[in-house]
């Protein structure tokens, strides 16, 4: 019976080093997919950015530009 408690402490602390260290690497690769997540977010946010930007100066370069026969003129009569 003492062998076997001499046994079981050793086999006990290297089962909790095991599953440290299997904790250790679960948190690298949740770390490094929420990183890549963070990443991806990123870039999605960039671009939405870059074409709303795009499409408000297409807009506004068009409205600012308009021909001068399209622009409204005034009708008066004189008297």
């Amino acid at each position: 019976m003492l062998q076997l408690k001499s046994i079981g402490t050793p086999l006990v602390l290297a089962l909790a080093l095991l599953s440290v260290a299997g904790c250790d690497q679960a948190e690298k690769s949740a770390q490094q997919m929420l990183d890549q997540a963070a990443k991806s977010a990123k870039q999605a946010i960039d671009d939405t950015n870059k074409a709303a930007q795009e499409a408000l100066s297409d807009a506004i370069g068009s409205e600012g530009q308009k021909p001068k026969d399209a622009e409204p003129q005034e009708k008066t009569q004189d008297i």
